[in-house]
């Protein structure tokens, strides 16, 4: 952390991002917008953004808020003016640029999934292990734990209100790839996306689940299919989740959706659903979780919503009860507008960006870690490798704990 600027009281923190596509726009709405909304121990600063085109990166700098711009991720993590690298690249370089971040003495925020493969993820958390060891913290990006509605949920599992669980439903429902037409973008290669729907949105699915229950999933069983096997090849760049396509034609490596079983190291049952291909469906991401003294259900295209059901009430009287997670008492909402004025998908970032400061400011590991994102990554494995083997049961191996550091 630099020395205070400008007056201010709080230290500064020099934020340097690779990559400046759809999530290098929303991290940097984030970064520009925290420190008026919250009253952070650390003021970051948005140094420097790095992109492979010199105009494009300039460009993108000028429009989000950056001071400088690099064409190399190296020469980014060199500056003196960063001390947080944010990497909103494709997952195939999130561990090479992670683990140098980290080597250099550079704190880490990296973009879910953590990476392609599990022995990348095995190096990007050892790497975090050592650099907290020095003091620095790592963190990876899933942004959904972060909603109030969803964060309010984890706050009612941990105080009881459902009881033990019995079984947790995540469904993530998209359709932008409906289309025979859309291009082949780099979300439909293998060798830079890793997977398709399972990495992209089961993920995020695979995360909420285990952060909500509070424990991790012991064994999967899983279907994958892919409905497209070659599509168009992008004419010209493609932006976010749309491109043109061109004359030329290329094979889909990568599922469209993925059907998983599991079960949770409490013996709860869980079922994911992840797919780009359910026409109508925007961005549904619904999670429900049954217990044997209530429920909750959540609904992404709702989602300042959060519905409680409590078995404990007379059956005359109980039902669904909707909570509208929008009062000052609820998570995040201390910095934000008056009761009943709702949050948008952008305000998890912003938190994001909150409590990742104030790990910094205080040394407190922050989650999820490395190691949480490890562990989503043992489970998108043991997905692909049932899928593989006509369904399989296929156990995960938990990460284990890590021991903290001494005073």
């Amino acid at each position: 952390m630099d020395a205070s600027d400008n007056g201010s009281k709080r230290p500064t923190l020099g934020v340097g991002m690779v990559g400046y596509a759809f999530m290098g726009a929303v991290h940097s709405q984030a970064w520009r917008t925290v420190a008026h909304v919250f009253d952070v121990p650390v003021r970051p600063v948005m140094s420097a953004v790095c992109g492979r085109d010199a105009g494009g990166v300039r460009a993108a700098a000028d429009r989000l808020g950056w001071v400088a711009a690099e064409t190399d991720w190296r020469a980014l993590i060199a500056r003196d003016d960063v001390q947080l690298v944010d990497v909103c690249t494709p997952g195939s370089s999130h561990a090479e640029i992670a683990v140098a971040a980290l080597e250099a003495g550079k704190h880490v925020l990296c973009e879910k999934p953590l990476a392609n493969t599990v022995d990348e993820a095995e190096a990007m958390a050892e790497a975090a292990r050592a650099a907290r060891r020095r003091g620095q913290v790592a963190m990876v990006g899933f942004n959904y734990r972060r909603l109030p509605a969803l964060a309010l949920a984890r706050r009612l599992v941990e105080a009881g209100r459902v009881g033990a669980l019995r079984h947790v439903r995540v469904t993530y429902l998209q359709d932008w790839l409906t289309d025979p037409r859309t291009p082949l973008t780099w979300r439909l290669r293998r060798e830079q996306a890793g997977s398709g729907a399972l990495g992209d949105i089961g993920s995020h699915a695979i995360d909420i689940a285990q952060h909500l229950a509070g424990e991790p999933l012991a064994g999967v069983s899983a279907l994958t299919e892919t409905f497209v096997r070659e599509r168009p090849l992008p004419e010209g760049p493609a932006t976010g989740l749309s491109g043109t396509g061109g004359a030329g034609r290329g094979e889909v490596t990568v599922d469209d959706a993925a059907l998983v079983t599991g079960r949770l190291a409490s013996g709860a049952l869980a079922s994911f659903e992840a797919t780009r291909f359910a026409t109508g469906r925007k961005n549904a991401l619904r999670v429900e979780l049954n217990g044997e003294r209530g429920s909750l259900v959540f609904d992404l295209e709702r989602l300042n919503e959060l519905h409680l059901y409590d078995g404990t009430e007379p059956a005359s009287t109980a039902g669904f009860r909707r909570i509208l997670a929008t009062e000052p008492g609820h998570p995040y909402l201390e910095g934000w507008w008056p009761p009943g004025h709702g949050l948008g998908y952008e305000h998890s970032f912003v938190h994001q960006a909150r409590d990742l400061l104030s790990a910094v400011a205080t040394g407190e590991p922050p989650r999820p870690s490395f190691d949480d994102g490890l562990q989503v990554q043992r489970v998108l494995a043991a997905v692909e490798e049932s899928a593989a083997n006509n369904s399989a049961y296929t156990p995960v191996a938990p990460v284990a704990p890590v021991a903290p550091v001494p005073a």
